[in-house]
């Protein structure tokens, strides 16, 4: 009898922890993959959900280094030398960060890949920084989301986004 209790609780156990790992992650882990000329593009971020949340101006604070996504700092992989918005980034992985402004952002490429958040973030290892045009949107993202598009790239997420040009080497 205390043999099949036992069993019992195992197999309730298994299936409540098989269920919650089911679930979506709060901030899950996303790519986005594509081409620049012959040079293969990845980004990958975690997107965390707006949730009725204020975003920029508040959960992001304007004119600040954001690591542009959730948990561990975002990555933008190239694997030959581009081209962003006329300035050359040699081929190699970055931590990708943004300065968020109204009208204008900045797109940060910083040599030390392996980051959690910008906690840790030195300018002094950037590679390459460029001022992007940012924008509101007419249309809500729910999730933060990157997409490499025919010549550039760009983010997105609650009412605003800015994208950058990139062009191969």
């Amino acid at each position: 009898m205390n043999f099949k209790k036992i069993l019992f609780s195992a197999l309730m156990l298994g299936a409540f922890v098989f269920a919650a790992q089911a679930q979506e992650k709060p901030s899950p882990a996303r790519t986005a993959e594509g081409t620049v000329g012959d040079a293969k593009i990845t980004i990958n971020y975690s997107s965390p959900a707006v949730k009725g949340r204020m975003i920029w101006g508040d959960l992001v604070p304007l004119g600040q280094v954001w690591r542009a996504g959730a948990n561990e700092a975002t990555t933008f992989t190239t694997d030959k030398d581009i081209m962003v918005e006329g300035q050359k980034l040699p081929a190699g992985t970055y931590a990708f960060f943004i300065i968020p402004g109204e009208y204008e952002s900045t797109f940060i490429f910083n040599t030390e890949a392996k980051q959690w958040g910008a906690f840790n973030y030195d300018s002094s290892k950037d590679a390459l920084r460029v001022n992007v045009p940012s924008q509101q949107t007419s249309s809500m993202e729910e999730r933060l989301v990157y997409e490499v598009k025919d010549g550039g790239f760009e983010v997105r997420w609650e009412y605003g986004k800015a994208g950058a040009k990139l062009s191969a080497q």
